[in-house]
Formats: C-alpha cells, sequence, structure tokens
C-alpha cells in the first residue's frame, strides 16, 4: 500500500482502483475501526478572541517594568536636600537663643556670657545669644530687670517699648503693661523711647506711664525689690496690685475702688500680711483674703 492511501482515503480522494487495493489489504480493518470510532468525538468550542486576549494579559504581566532614571539628576535631588538640611541647622545654631524666665514669686540671677550680671524680677523673662554674642550684643526683656554691666562691656536691652544702650554701669529697666521705666544707677546709660534718644546719667529714672512721660527719682543703689521691697512713687493703683500678684502669686480683684488713683508707698514681698496693710492704709481701702484670692475694696462697699 502507498504511504499516502491513508491520508487520501481520510479525505476521500482515493480512486475506484486505489480504494479496492486498500480495502484488500491487511491495514485496513484496524484504521476502518478507528476511522469510526473518531466519528462520535466533538472538538470543544474555542474562542479565538478571548484566547488571544487572555495571552496578551498574561504577557504583559510577566513583562519586567522598566523605570528610566538619570543617576546625575538624582544625585543633585540628594545633594540639595542635603545643604537645606546643612544651611538650615547653621542658621539655628547660630541663632539658638538662651531664654531664662521667672513666674509669680519667683526672681532668678544671670550672668551674661561676658560676667555681667542680671537680676530678673517676678513674671519676667529674657533671651539673648550666647553663641553669637561677640556679634550680638543684644538682650531682649519683658519684665524688670536689674543689670551689672561688667566693666568695659556694651550691650542693648530691647524691650517692646525702648532700648538701653550700656557700656559698665548699673541700671534697673522695667517694661511692663503700660509702663516702661529705666533707672540709672552707676554711670551713664541711653535711653530710646519713641524714636527720640535720652542720655541718662547716675541718680536719674525715665519713666513713662501709659504713653506720658512723668518724673521719677531713684533712691538708694539699686532697685528697691532687690531687698525685698516694692516702692511706687504717683503710680496709679492698678499698677501696685499689679505687682502685689506678682511677688505673692495671688489675685487681686476690686470692688468700689478708682484703680487709677495715684499711690505712693511700698510694701514687703515676702510677708503678705503686711504687704496688704502697707497698700490698704495709705489708699484708704480694706481688703479680704479668700484662698489665693484678695479682694480690696472702699470702706463703705458692704460685705
Amino acid at each position: 500500500m502507498q504511504e499516502n492511501y491513508l491520508a487520501k482515503w481520510l479525505s476521500g480522494e482515493l480512486s475506484e482502483q486505489e480504494l479496492q487495493e486498500f480495502e484488500a489489504s491487511e491495514a485496513y480493518a484496524s484504521f476502518q475501526k478507528l476511522k469510526e470510532a473518531s466519528s462520535g468525538l466533538q472538538a470543544p468550542d474555542f474562542d479565538v478572541d478571548q484566547a488571544l486576549l487572555r495571552f496578551k494579559e498574561e504577557h504583559m504581566a510577566k513583562e519586567p517594568k522598566v523605570i528610566s532614571l538619570n543617576p546625575f539628576r538624582k544625585f543633585l535631588r540628594v545633594a540639595a536636600v542635603i545643604a537645606i538640611l546643612l544651611t538650615g541647622s547653621y542658621f539655628y545654631i547660630n541663632s539658638l537663643n538662651e531664654k531664662v524666665t521667672t513666674g509669680f514669686a519667683e526672681r532668678s540671677e544671670v550672668i551674661l556670657p561676658d560676667n555681667s550680671e542680671l537680676f530678673l524680677n517676678a513674671d519676667s523673662r529674657i533671651s539673648y545669644s550666647e553663641k553669637n554674642w561677640d556679634n550680638q550684643r543684644n538682650i531682649k526683656l519683658d519684665g524688670e530687670g536689674f543689670f551689672k554691666v561688667a566693666k568695659g562691656k556694651k550691650f542693648t536691652v530691647s524691650t517692646e517699648q525702648g532700648t538701653v544702650t550700656v557700656l559698665g554701669t548699673q541700671f534697673n529697666v522695667e517694661n511692663r503693661k503700660g509702663i516702661f521705666e529705666v533707672t540709672c544707677y552707676e554711670g551713664l546709660v541711653s535711653v530710646t523711647h519713641n524714636g527720640k534718644e535720652i542720655k541718662l546719667p547716675a541718680g536719674n529714672s525715665y519713666v513713662v506711664i501709659n504713653g506720658k512721660q512723668v518724673t521719677g527719682t531713684p533712691k538708694g543703689t539699686q532697685p528697691s525689690w532687690m531687698n525685698n521691697e516694692s516702692s511706687f512713687e504717683s503710680i496709679p493703683l492698678k499698677y501696685v496690685f499689679a505687682e502685689l500678684e506678682r511677688q505673692f502669686d495671688v489675685q487681686v480683684n476690686t470692688e468700689n475702688i478708682n484703680t487709677d488713683l495715684l499711690f505712693t508707698g511700698s510694701f514687703n514681698n515676702t510677708d503678705l500680711n503686711m504687704a496688704l496693710k502697707s497698700i490698704s492704709t495709705p489708699s484708704q481701702t480694706r481688703y479680704k483674703v479668700e484662698g489665693d484670692n484678695v479682694l480690696f475694696y472702699a470702706g463703705n462697699t458692704p460685705q
């Protein structure tokens, strides 16, 4: 039997003579059974488009993702970040301020970088640059401080209401709400207030209350609060009460009292009962204490 008889037989292309020869062969019976068995088989449905789409999805999922980077640009970014951090750190370190704060009924002594001494009264704050002191001799003050400047040393005290420039001297600065007072006890200080500069020699005070300049004459060689006493000369009562709050950490309230009346006198900063009497007697007021609260009231006020 020729080799291509099987293929031609399956496709029905055998001639009559070839078919007779093929049917007479020994292999015909086996091929006939195979053909009959395979005729009952059915191929499964096959969606060509769906198979192609699945193939593409699987193929793309397996493909490695490649991100193109420019190594030099990446280096520049890193270098820029480092430069910013270094610059920020430099300015932070060089502008880092020393800060000292006192609360109510507290005081503090500070030795400045040039060995000048500073004494802070109650409820006061200062800040200065210790690291950059040689180039920036400036102290910011909010509250009250007494300065003993080392001989030959010079710096500036800055407040919201004015500045004081000194050279080897002793002076006191009070910068409170409504009050700005500079008193020179030794040497000479330069005071600048509202754009006007004033030379203040020892034994003189520059006092501004509620925007108005008033006269003041210091007593002794240092402020009275350094000796645990608060002294006032023609000062409105409300500022006396505010100082009492700072020195004893109490809350002062008033009833039927004109707190703008001027007060001249002093009180002890270590004995509250004595301080209350020292204020109430010259101001012709009465007081009542309940815990940390003090009430001043007029003598004719019903209680």
